[in-house]
């Protein structure tokens, strides 16, 4: 293994821990920092709030991102709010209220530290963005509003319509653009990283290939930081937008780094139900929509094909009031699935084969008047309605749990640096802050802390005892990363097979939502680790397996998708491989053998309260785990409960 694998928690409380680190942005001067080059992979919240800060302190920056433009960005996805403990609305919030939530709603298994330093960034974040001229909503006298997540008994997210990832990604986007004009960051839109180059043990450079043209170039830089986002698109079908890939994370553990936790999935519940075989991807309704909208299924399943406003108040199950009333509607995500996938499964499902439930706002209209959803929702309201042609004022919508994100991530130690020295990973890309589940109006809340806040304070420690070691683009780590680049791309065209690159995904997606998705079995888990090699070689075979027309020189679209499903079909195997080694449930990993009697995640902490990481090994060869334990100075581990 290179680097060392060493969390490097500072000693001493909580709250002194964070503040310990602020002295590493002293490491670097002023004068020193334009000498240092660093290369920025991913440009939506995460990526581009750490190029643009990285940029105003002086570093000199390159950015990259597949998209045509930052603004395009998957984090513009991010519909319901941002998380800070800014206790405006007098309920009692705090500091420390945030941390234990999002450390309870991770199910014990994120690291209470790097939790607790998140919390209290939150706060600078919506001051930061308040600054930036961000629209968050306000109440009528002029104060920011706040309304209510999953996982929260207090109203703590700030929000802007069902839009603020999109706000959120316009306010750093205007700062990321003012250095650019400023000339400390340089952009390269198209451009998809390929392969990460390692020079005596350290991340020292990308290779990447322009999407318009086809050209690989070579980017040599002091420090390396990958912002990618996550693997949710391994599901082929999920909420994620459909160019989110696994490449640059997965490319980074196949050089050494260590991926913690890949069986750590999120399944959403609210997001609009599957219509057809041959649809590409799954709409989010937001979870915001939970603050006003009532789950319910018919109590009867014989009466699932009647209209709703004809089944009568008696004969509806407001399953989640019912089984959770203390957080009712606004449980959980894990939670919420498997109650929306439970129901179904007994036979109460809605809509066509019976895979939806209703989130109807007819109380809240007569309520508060329809004017006032409209105000909080409109936007979530029109996307439900010009894709299923139903108007959600009038009519409940139809839910169903979905892909949406992922909490396993690369390996990362406290200053969010890999085991491999000079690779940062940033956002959800890395899997340090969420545990078993994220809560809802989290991931905004990472992305911006760590590019922010995070990272520009303990780069430094890091490039202080860097100065004058970049080593030359032209160096023979460089040309070997390189060459086995062109030497795959050509692999992938030469394979002249009679399947699309989608029927291959597809069928990945569907075997791993079977096996290894909302719920998990030892049998099942077993399964698809056979299928999935016999898979992947039916993929590589000459003649007989994938499809790649055109060449590589120019644009290509199928050949950028069939490099991203080749690095799925990879690492679904390892997906696979930490939920059977991972036995116990905790949070969104579900395995079916270890639930309470009453249904619920039963972990089992004496021997599972770990971060599982995983070392590449070589292809063919199972990967090496490494355990970090997880210790908890404040926090009690207990069964987690929401009833």
């Amino acid at each position: 293994m290179i680097g060392r694998f060493d969390a490097k928690i500072p000693p001493g409380p909580l709250a002194q821990k964070w503040r310990n680190h602020l002295d590493h942005s002293r490491l670097v001067s002023p004068h020193n920092r334009r000498k240092f080059e660093i290369i920025v992979v991913g440009s939506g919240l995460a990526g581009g709030s750490a190029a643009a800060t990285l940029g105003e302190l002086g570093y000199r920056v390159k950015c990259f991102c597949f998209q045509d433009s930052p603004r395009r960005a998957h984090s513009i996805a991010a519909q319901g709010g941002i998380n800070a403990a800014k206790n405006y609305q007098n309920d009692g919030d705090s500091v420390y209220r945030l941390f234990y939530d999002t450390i309870k709603g991770g199910d014990f298994r994120s690291r209470e530290a790097n939790v607790y330093r998140l919390a209290e960034i939150s706060n600078n974040i919506i001051d930061q963005c308040v600054a930036q001229g961000v629209p968050f909503a306000r109440e009528y006298g002029g104060l920011l509003a706040n309304r209510s997540f999953g996982g929260a008994q207090v109203s703590r997210t700030f929000y802007a319509r069902g839009q603020t990832g999109q706000q959120l990604l316009l306010g750093c986007y205007q700062a990321l653009c003012r250095q650019i004009t400023a000339g400390t960051v340089q952009m390269f839109p198209q451009t998809e990283m390929l392969d990460l180059v390692i020079v005596d043990g350290h991340a020292k450079g990308i290779v990447t290939r322009s999407l318009c043209s086809g050209k690989i170039e070579r980017h040599a830089a002091d420090a390396i930081v990958l912002a990618t986002g996550g693997y949710g698109n391994v599901f082929y079908l999920s909420t994620n937008a459909r160019g989110c890939n696994v490449t640059a994370t997965y490319r980074a553990y196949k050089r050494g780094a260590l991926f913690a936790n890949p069986a750590f999935t999120q399944i959403h519940p609210t997001c609009i139900p599957v219509s057809g075989d041959y649809q590409s991807k799954l709409t989010l309704m937001s979870e915001s929509l939970r603050n006003d909208g009532r789950v319910w299924v018919p109590k009867h399943k014989e009466h699932r094909d009647r209209a709703p406003r004809e089944i009568p108040e008696t004969d509806r199950d407001y399953y989640l009031e019912r089984k959770y009333p203390s957080y009712g509607n606004l449980s959980p995500r894990d939670i919420s699935s498997r109650a929306a996938k439970e129901v179904c499964d007994e036979g109460r499902g809605v809509g066509p084969g019976g895979r939806g439930v209703y989130l109807d706002f007819a109380d809240a209209i007569k309520r508060l008047g329809e004017n006032t959803i409209r105000e909080r929702y409109g936007n979530l309201f029109e996307v439900y309605e010009k894709i299923t042609g139903e108007d959600a004022y009038k009519v409940p919508m139809r839910i169903y749990p979905a892909v949406h994100y992922t909490m396993g991530g690369l390996w990362v130690d406290y200053d969010l640096m890999s085991n491999a020295p000079g690779l940062f990973v940033i956002g959800e890309a890395n899997f340090s802050d969420h545990g078993a589940n994220r809560l809802g109006a989290s991931a905004l809340m990472q992305g911006l802390a760590d590019g922010y806040f995070v990272l520009p304070n303990t780069l430094p420690n890091y490039l202080a005892g860097q100065m004058g070691k970049r080593p030359s683009p032209d160096c023979p780590e460089f040309r070997a990363v390189e060459q086995s680049v062109c030497t795959r791309i050509e692999k992938l065209l030469n394979i002249n097979g009679t399947r699309s690159v989608d029927s291959f995904h597809r069928e990945l997606g569907l075997l791993l939502w079977d096996k290894c998705g909302m719920s998990r079995h030892e049998r099942g888990l077993r399964e698809a680790l056979k299928k999935i090699p016999e898979l992947r070689e039916q993929f590589w075979s000459r003649g007989c397996g994938v499809r790649v027309p055109g060449d590589g020189d120019d644009f290509n679209q199928s050949l950028e998708r069939a490099g991203r499903v080749a690095d799925f079909l990879e690492f679904a195997e390892l997906m696979c491989i930490d939920a059977l080694e991972r036995d116990e449930s905790a949070g969104a990993h579900f395995r079916e053998e270890h639930q309470t009697a009453d249904g619920e995640a039963l972990r089992d902490d004496e021997n599972h309260a770990a971060v599982f990481a995983w070392e590449f090994q070589g292809d063919g060869q199972p990967p090496i785990l490494h355990r970090e334990p997880l210790n908890f100075e404040t926090v009690h581990l207990t069964q987690r409960s929401y009833k």
